[in-house]
């Protein structure tokens, strides 16, 4: 079934998990793209209601402070757009209440992803998917978003065969505690103390954790089962493979990937670059002459997918060899829900 409700051109916008660490990046990302919002409503558990958040201004919102009220299902009365930060759980206990006040949840959880009912959307990727659903559109997993990003021109040259990548994931991925963790191990590092491990498995200071969400059945990680079935369903092509190693990194933000691509047919290393040239969302720094490549902890707060050491693989007969760099708050997560957003607008 698909949404028949028209939406206006200046939209009512809730902002779930408001004073998360993606909830306050999704006010930022409003400001930044100025969505044409009519009202923006920040919402939160019982304990942060009353707080008061600062508001750069959007669309006919002017800038100032918006007080944080408690999420419940009477919450989205009046509300066209619903941009959810808050968990799976809270996602699928909100649900019917957002649809059945007639607004769109864009949900950035891993609550309905996989759902044959909601598209999985990557606005540079399958932007018409958002013409089938039926009030809910899922963000996908931040290191899915910004492989696809960088896998769409390449695929629209060559159909893809395999991609095996390897990712160095940023310590956003766990949210503000995870940041704050990697912030206090590294002081508590450098100044001779014990260091306290409470959001991550293991140590995350001065170390890398081959280790994202549970251990699955065959040994895997969700956060690199995550990517294979996300992918297939981005692309529209359940006949691609891919082999994913998730690892946690000490960085802050942005999420890195190498990433080895097999195609059906011959794409050039010139062809890849003026592809990448021409795309949108994706920026090119890729010159080993100058020492020119995306690094994570150079590109927080940047909007775009950053491709580099772009090269053969000769390993295959039909293979290229990229690095990916893109920020997991931003594009990894409010950024890609905003632009969802600004596709559903008349």
């Amino acid at each position: 079934m698909s949404w028949s409700k028209a939406m206006p051109a200046n939209p009512v916008v809730a902002v779930a998990g408001a004073t998360g660490a993606v909830g306050q990046e999704f006010m930022q990302v409003l400001h930044d793209l100025d969505f044409p919002a009519s009202e923006i409503r920040a919402l939160a558990s019982a304990r942060s209601a009353g707080k008061k958040i600062e508001f750069a201004g959007c669309g006919q919102v002017p800038a100032g402070e918006l007080i944080v009220q408690e999420m419940t299902p009477e919450s989205f009365k009046g509300v066209d757009i619903a941009l959810f930060s808050c968990g799976a759980g809270i996602s699928k206990e909100m649900r019917e209440a957002v649809v059945a006040a007639g607004a769109v949840m864009i949900d950035n959880s891993s609550a309905f992803r996989m759902d044959e009912d909601v598209p999985l959307v990557v606005p540079e990727v399958n932007p018409d998917d958002v013409s089938w659903h039926s009030g809910v559109i899922a963000n996908p997993n931040c290191s899915t978003i910004q492989m696809v990003v960088a896998l769409k021109p390449l695929y629209d040259i060559a159909p893809i065969k395999r991609v095996v990548v390897s990712t160095y994931q940023a310590a956003s991925g766990g949210g503000a505690p995870a940041m704050e963790e990697l912030y206090s191990q590294t002081k508590d590092f450098l100044n001779g103390e014990e260091l306290k491990v409470e959001v991550f498995q293991h140590r995350i200071a001065f170390n890398c954790i081959p280790h994202i969400d549970v251990f699955m059945d065959d040994d895997s990680t969700k956060e690199e089962w995550k990517m294979v079935v996300e992918t297939k369903k981005i692309m529209g092509d359940e006949s691609i493979a891919v082999a994913a190693t998730c690892v946690r990194v000490p960085v802050l933000r942005c999420h890195a990937e190498s990433v080895n691509v097999e195609f059906s047919g011959e794409v050039s290393v010139e062809a890849a670059r003026e592809a990448y040239e021409t795309a949108e969302g994706i920026t090119v720094m890729d010159d080993c002459s100058s020492n020119t490549y995306p690094m994570p902890g150079l590109l927080a707060g940047t909007n775009d997918t950053f491709v580099g050491r772009l090269r053969k693989d000769p390993t295959v007969e039909h293979g290229l060899a990229l690095w990916v760099v893109a920020d997991q708050i931003r594009k990894g997560a409010a950024l890609n829900a905003v632009q969802i957003a600004q596709l559903l607008l008349p």
